[in-house]
């Protein structure tokens, strides 16, 4: 009997429920969002629903954890000054309302983003420009989620191998085994060649690290999560360690292309230039293309909500909901695809910098 028609057929099932739980919660945090928003302005003018402003609330980073309406948890805040270090809660700024007295300034939270303001409230641009924010941000604690999820998984992983040695694997050790192998038999070893085993560990954490952040950073489509990969900094700070990896790895056949290219002397100053600008543009293309299209995914899937509050109009839900269902089933295969992306290309840089000089 074909078991696999079967066990596709209920995960496709499971997505889709997942999928429309939620669709419907997100719908709901708009409806809270904007419900609280019309309280707040029952005795002013009539407020208009500003998709803009709520998409960008949901996909950006924080100095609270919002967990749905009016709940959220105020962060830490660290800022070096020009004065020195400023620590307190975020929960002073009462979520950007009010203005903090430190030691040597006063703050307040401008559109998400801390400022030295004046007595008058008004921003200090010249004190703001030597504000060095360091603050554990909504982004920095899903990241320690992240890092803690896959170290429980790993630990275990390790523990089953230890524990059955010989054996074939069972539980979580038989789900993570042929995404282990399936890294090493289809990026590492057609791209590496045999000095594959030495970069295994960098692509195994490079994969899982993407592809775990990519799973939690579909949490922002409703209240309490953290887009981190949508994160254009995180995405630098990796595309940064692959180049270095890249560039320390490579022999010096791969340096001699960059600068004794094999072309006339004269097209020397062309050439040499455009090899060095690639050595910085291919992580660059990494960065832009996981940044991109993990931010683009859910502002499609939040725009779509957005209609149902912009024609004010349950009967929008109809188009909007089954679109939005479609989207988040998609999502779940980005989700592993850029995470596979990454990792490929990374593997490929590795193996053109490693490769052996052929006659």
């Amino acid at each position: 009997m074909d078991f696999s028609h079967i066990l596709n057929s209920k995960k496709l099932t499971l997505s889709v429920v997942l999928s429309v739980f939620l669709s419907l919660f997100a719908c709901k945090s708009f409806a809270i969002q904007s419900e609280n928003e019309t309280v707040k302005e029952k005795n002013a003018k009539e407020e208009v629903f500003n998709p803009t402003t709520a998409i960008l609330e949901h996909i950006g980073d924080s100095h609270y954890w919002h967990v749905g309406g009016e709940l959220s948890f105020p962060l830490p805040v660290i800022i070096f000054t020009d004065g020195g270090l400023e620590t307190f809660s975020a929960a002073e700024f009462h979520h950007g309302e009010a203005a903090y007295q430190g030691k040597y300034h006063t703050y307040k939270l401008v559109e998400d983003k801390i400022r030295v303001v004046d007595a008058n409230g008004a921003v200090d641009k010249e004190a703001s420009h030597h504000i060095y924010d360091f603050s554990i941000t909504k982004n920095v604690v899903a990241l320690w989620i992240a890092g803690i999820l896959l170290l429980v998984i790993f630990f275990a992983v390790a523990g089953g191998y230890k524990k059955r040695t010989g054996k074939a694997p069972k539980g979580l050790q038989s789900f993570i085994e042929p995404i282990i192998l399936f890294v090493r038999d289809e990026i590492a070893r057609p791209n590496i060649g045999y000095r594959y085993q030495k970069y295994m560990p960098i692509l195994l954490t490079i994969f899982f690290f993407i592809w775990m952040n990519n799973l939690l950073g579909l949490i922002p489509i409703f209240p309490g999560g953290a887009n981190v990969t949508g994160n254009i900094m995180l995405t630098f700070m990796l595309s940064f360690v692959v180049m270095l990896i890249v560039n320390f790895s490579a022999n010096k056949y791969y340096w001699k292309h960059i600068f004794m290219p094999d072309v006339p002397l004269w097209l020397y100053p062309i050439m040499i230039p455009v090899e060095l600008i690639g050595v910085i543009s291919k992580p660059f293309a990494l960065m832009i293309r996981l940044y991109a299209n993990i931010s683009a995914g859910h502002i499609i899937v939040l725009s779509l909500i957005s209609l149902i509050f912009i024609f004010k109009s349950l009967w929008t839900s109809v188009v909007s909901v089954p679109f939005v269902v479609f989207m988040d089933v998609l999502e779940l295969l980005v989700a592993f695809l850029q995470a596979f992306i990454f990792t490929m290309l990374t593997a490929l840089f590795i193996g053109t910098a490693v490769e052996e000089h052929h006659h």
